[in-house]
């Protein structure tokens, strides 16, 4: 009785400490390992293995139901006042993916990954990457998600999704209850992330040495700057164009009040409640921001339009797959779209990654390697992604208000 109390009480204490704590542990740890023993610690590769296949499994089913269900569960809303909001929404999301295609070019980025069975079909420009595409999005559905098709996964959700608008409450209720299951069953594997990310660890430190943190700093670097270009340049000018006037109080209020919430929540959801007291305390209008930041926190996705593209792009580096701008710029749309839908656990754009790949013939058993990269260099790029994520809700609820309310005066 008293050793499984006590195995209880080890248990708890483990729930009680954050997943970002977690995983700095666990790089810490594996870091050690495989420095004192890197021949022991190669044989841990196992657990990042078995991390990679988790996710590899749940990931198109994340994607195909999460997608269904947020088309087919969204409320009709004929107020105008959210459009211009949403407009901004999407424009955002579009630049900070333009953003993040022109700082890979400029600083290209490699990542170490096990590569040596990975055979990759690289398209021949823009236009194969359109024909490609377009056989990929015809293929039967069940047969996309065994074989982790994402482009058919997505264009599936989203068909299935407003066939299902016009379906009764209780369907509705069903699947949305079904996201809801898919949507724990991921929380369960991401709770693994410390095991897996200290199997990967050891074996790419015990077989590479530290030369990779390297790498992992020069994505981080691209990463976070391109956050900031659109956090204090693009989102902006935005504004500007929308209010005539200087957009920087506003910008650093809602980085300040909203951001540096966010940052340490990770999460935009979470971070709901703290925007709409922002908005109250900026005088919006209720009527408007009450459906524009919930709203704000499901499509407007900036940050993970960054890191879709950035983590997609170094991976076709590492592959030496050449991509010319043109197909870049379609994969920022690629990245738009998708971040969109992204789900709402901490690392949930990560799980896109594998789709932005697959439009340049990448295996899902290469991108899926990326995925867990990226929740190892998630301790920072989570972060500052929601933070960004969340901040830019407010600032174009209110950017969108001062334009409506200098409409109505006008009129």
């Amino acid at each position: 009785m008293t050793l499984h109390n006590n195995n209880s009480s080890l248990l708890n204490k483990i729930k009680s400490i954050g997943l970002v704590s977690q995983i700095i542990v666990a790089i810490i740890l594996a870091s050690v390992f495989a420095t004192v023993a890197p021949d022991i610690a190669q044989s841990f590769s196992v657990l990042g293995q078995l991390f990679v296949n988790a996710l590899k499994a749940v990931a198109p089913v994340l994607i195909f139901v999460l997608v269904m269900s947020s088309i087919a569960n969204q409320k009709p809303n004929n107020d105008a006042n959210i459009k211009p909001i949403i407009v901004l929404y999407l424009v955002g999301t579009l630049s900070a993916a333009f953003v993040a295609v022109v700082l890979s070019f400029l600083f290209p980025t490699t990542m170490t990954l096990d590569i040596a069975s990975a055979v990759a079909n690289p398209p021949q420009g823009l236009g194969e990457v359109i024909t490609t595409l377009a056989f990929k999005v015809v293929e039967n559905p069940v047969k996309a998600i065994i074989t982790g098709n994402f482009m058919a996964v997505l264009v599936w959700g989203i068909g299935l999704g407003f066939a299902l608008k016009h379906s009764s409450n209780s369907t509705k209720i069903m699947i949305n209850d079904l996201s809801n299951a898919i949507t724990s069953i991921v929380k369960l594997v991401i709770r693994f992330t410390p095991l897996g990310i200290f199997g990967l660890v050891a074996n790419t430190i015990a077989s590479t040495g530290f030369a990779v943190f390297a790498e992992y700093a020069q994505l981080l670097s691209v990463l976070v700057g391109s956050m900031l270009i659109i956090a204090l340049l693009v989102n902006p000018l935005i504004v500007y164009v929308i209010t005539k006037s200087n957009p920087y109080p506003l910008v650093f209020t809602c980085l300040k009040e909203s951001g540096i919430t966010a940052f340490f929540t990770r999460s935009s959801a979470a971070n709901v409640p703290i925007n709409l007291a922002l908005c109250k305390k900026l005088n919006l209008l209720e009527d408007t921001y009450s459906i524009s930041i919930p709203l704000g926190s499901a499509i407007n996705m900036a940050g993970a339009a960054i890191t879709v593209t950035v983590l997609t792009l170094a991976t076709a580096n590492t592959l030496g797959i050449t991509i010319d701008f043109p197909t870049a710029l379609l994969l920022c749309v690629v990245a738009s779209i998708s971040a969109c839908g992204s789900s709402g656990v901490a690392g949930g754009s990560l799980l896109l990654i594998p789709l932005a790949c697959s439009l340049f013939g990448v295996p899902n058993d290469v991108a899926m390697q990326v995925v867990a990269i990226g929740f190892i260099i998630g301790v920072i790029q989570d972060s500052a992604e929601t933070a960004l994520n969340s901040s830019t809700d407010v600032v174009f609820t209110a950017a969108a208000s001062h334009y409506l309310n200098k409409k109505l005066k006008q009129d």
